[in-house]
């Protein structure tokens, strides 16, 4: 793997792997704002298998926000994630209360360089890759890295929090 770190496309997110050291490469491509399924997209126009591209979810778990990171081929099984955060309910937060909260826009957030950082649960499907894909920090551009790389720089707990198609 290698390190892209053009200016342009210089995020919080890729200041943070360019700090940490590890392995990635970032991939872009021209974002359709027509798009709302943000992380299919990123799959077909990258040409990726949809369980390799995971998206950050910003969720409530009994009142308190994590990120959870679950392929796009799936959904989030909220009550595994309750569970495994040690919670009762989790509920998908507002827009508005996750771009706040994490700095990222909608389709465009990251696990990385968040504003605040957050406990956060990683499907364990991603483990079975020798390596998956994230948002770095805006629509258009991600990030693959290697599951174990992404699971030590968030701090994850890795489980079964997905329900896949």
């Amino acid at each position: 793997m290698s390190r892209l770190t053009h200016a342009s496309t210089a995020t919080p997110a890729l200041r943070v792997l360019s700090l940490a050291g590890v392995d990635y490469t970032v991939h872009e491509y021209d974002h359709d704002p027509r798009a709302r399924r943000y992380g299919s997209e990123a799959s077909e126009k990258l040409g990726v298998d949809p369980q390799r591209v995971f998206k950050t979810l910003h969720i409530l778990v009994d009142g308190e926000p994590v990120n959870a990171l679950v392929p796009v081929s799936g959904q989030l099984d909220l009550k595994a994630l309750a569970s495994v955060a040690g919670g009762k309910k989790a509920t998908l937060a507002g827009v508005a209360e996750a771009e706040r909260r994490t700095g990222y826009v909608s389709g465009g957030m990251s696990p990385f360089g968040q504003r605040v950082t957050l406990p956060a649960f990683i499907d364990e499907s991603a483990a079975q890759h020798e390596t998956v894909f994230v948002s770095a920090g805006r629509r258009g551009l991600e990030i693959e890295i290697r599951p174990h790389d992404l699971f030590m720089l968030t701090n994850a707990g890795v489980k079964r929090i997905a329900q896949l198609d």
